[in-house]
């Protein structure tokens, strides 16, 4: 989730090969937007909103994330093991 502009938690690990379904809860009112290039992934999560980010399968390995519009302090790691 986000909450005062961080994600929480900061590592979401999950299993590797397999396509994981992420929920996102902005627990904030201003928007947000998840941003990865690792992951190929850029979405929206609008102020109060849930969203469903489809990832993978992944390899083996650790997959950086970020806010786009707090990029110093909302930032993230998906690890597939």
């Amino acid at each position: 989730g986000i909450n005062r502009n961080r994600y929480g938690p900061v590592e979401v690990k999950v299993p590797a090969n397999v396509r994981v379904k992420l929920i996102v809860h902005n627990q904030d009112a201003s928007p947000e937007e998840l941003e990865s290039r690792q992951l190929s992934r850029e979405k929206l999560v609008p102020g109060g909103a849930k969203v469903s980010i489809f990832i993978g399968p992944l390899k083996p390995g650790r997959y950086e994330f970020w806010g786009e519009y707090h990029d110093a302090t909302a930032k993230g790691v998906v690890i597939a093991e």
